[in-house]
């Protein structure tokens, strides 16, 4: 097994203290690690890309703390496992706005580090190799892990991305899209939706009730067209029973 680690964290005894840990987990463990190292939350920011498995952020940095810091790492990486190494105990209960998998206060003790991050590394066994698209905003590079689109709507030559925050548009086709998507938790509900089942909260009759988060009942209504209907379903009660 292979894991590619990076932390960050803006004093220097605590990133060595902790690489240390983790080298010992490593080894013991039997996994080849790499090790990325960063005392600036901006510089860490400035050139990501949704490579790492594992992001350990501490909370109380200047310029910008890691609940902020790991608000932007999701909205580029939204399988990319976060655990919060902190002094700071009380706050770590924000990790929850983030999706974070769990938190270590310090001191790292041993014992403790190694039950959180057996938890940790089972739970990411379960989102590698998801695949991302690219996708551009502002002349800013984003990369977009699929599991994290809502829907693809098709509109003409131009894809657009639904995210739970905002969309996202490019040229493309849904012939390119399905490519991609298939086998990834998706169907399509009609020629112009590629939907993420995910999200799907359910069906009334020709209309397709697609969570506008996950975890929320609130919805948005999509149309399932009549050819496609019976092959969505059978799609959509398939996942369920893989997931469930």
């Amino acid at each position: 097994m292979t894991l590619n680690v990076v932390i960050v964290d803006d004093a220097a005894d605590a990133v060595d203290s902790l690489a240390g840990v983790l080298e010992r987990y490593c080894g013991e463990s039997g996994i080849d690690c790499t090790v990325s190292k960063f005392g600036s939350p901006i510089k860490f920011l400035s050139d990501y890309k949704p490579v790492y498995d594992i992001i350990f952020l501490d909370i109380d940095m200047p310029t910008m703390n890691g609940i902020e810091l790991a608000k932007y790492i999701r909205k580029m990486d939204g399988e990319v496992s976060i655990v919060f190494v902190t002094n700071m105990a009380k706050y770590a209960i924000n990790g929850y706005e983030v999706d974070a998998d769990d938190f270590i206060v310090k001191p790292v003790r041993y014992g403790n580090f190694k039950l959180k991050l057996d938890r940790v590394i089972k739970k990411h066994g379960s989102k590698k190799n998801v695949p991302y698209v690219t996708v551009y905003e502002n002349g800013v590079t984003k990369y977009v892990q699929v599991t994290d689109i809502r829907y693809v709507e098709v509109v003409q030559h131009n894809v657009i991305y639904h995210m739970v925050d905002g969309s996202y548009e490019k040229r493309g086709s849904l012939k390119n899209e399905l490519s991609l998507f298939t086998g990834n938790g998706f169907a399509q509900c009609n020629k112009s939706y590629l939907v993420n089942l995910r999200f799907v909260l359910g069906i009334d009759g020709y209309a397709l009730h697609l969570a506008k988060a996950r975890g929320r009942l609130d919805y948005e209504e999509l149309p399932i067209g009549h050819p496609r209907k019976k092959e969505f379903v059978h799609a959509l009660n398939k996942f369920l029973e893989e997931h469930i």
